[in-house]
């Protein structure tokens, strides 16, 4: 194999290997193994199991996201749920990223890394789609950026780390409109019911007891 694919191969048979047993259980001999390189080969590029999740880590966290302006608050947050759902739905993300919290208690040097890179990931997607949304007069000029990030990001990470429930499209969509109001955003107007259509194709007036105002005349 090329330079390249080696460390593609030991980037992808970490991920796996942490899905597969854990932080704790993990070692550079299993990793090897599984990208089908030498220990020599992982150790010329880390110095430690420590190191090699690390960095694989702070790459992750710097995945790039799909630009957040798609001309509204609502809109903005339904594509910035969407993409990070996606990516916490894959199954090796499921795994790593609650195991990795968990060791973040126990390891200071993991919870200081996973708090640098991922608290500079959110403040910058989040700064930036609060700003657009005071830009466009969707939000209050004095809305507190750090609140609103731990707003919109906080309760992705409740579902999945602690809930450990599914990110479905009906509670994103929910999720949508939760965090937009509680931003400040005001609250999205319902639809107006279609009236129904009669035999000649105009609408029909409405019966006493349907549910629907009788007009006064």
């Amino acid at each position: 194999m090329l330079r390249g694919e080696i460390t593609t191969a030991i980037r992808r048979a970490l991920m796996q290997e942490l899905a597969a047993v854990g932080y704790g259980r993990l070692s550079i001999e299993a990793v090897a193994r599984r990208a089908g390189v030498s220990k020599t080969a992982i150790y010329r590029r880390w110095s430690s199991k420590l190191d090699l999740v690390l960095e694989i880590v702070a790459a992750a966290a710097h995945g790039k996201l799909p630009a957040l302006d798609t001309g509204t608050l609502r809109g903005d947050l339904a594509l910035l749920f969407q993409a990070v759902a996606h990516a916490l739905r894959h199954p090796l993300a499921s795994q790593i990223i609650p195991d990795l919290l968990a060791e973040a208690a126990r390891n200071p040097t993991i919870d200081q890394t996973l708090r640098q890179v991922l608290h500079a990931r959110q403040q910058d997607i989040g700064g930036r789609l609060v700003a657009h949304a005071v830009q466009r007069g969707e939000l209050p000029a004095d809305t507190d950026p750090d609140a609103a990030v731990d707003l919109i990001v906080g309760p992705l990470y409740w579902r999945l780390a602690i809930a450990r429930l599914p990110l479905t499209d009906s509670y994103l969509d929910n999720l949508v409109e939760s965090v937009a109001v509680g931003l400040g955003a005001d609250a999205a107007l319902p639809h107006p019911r279609t009236p129904p259509i009669g035999l000649t194709g105009r609408p029909t007036p409405a019966e006493p007891g349907t549910g629907d105002a009788v007009p006064l005349r």
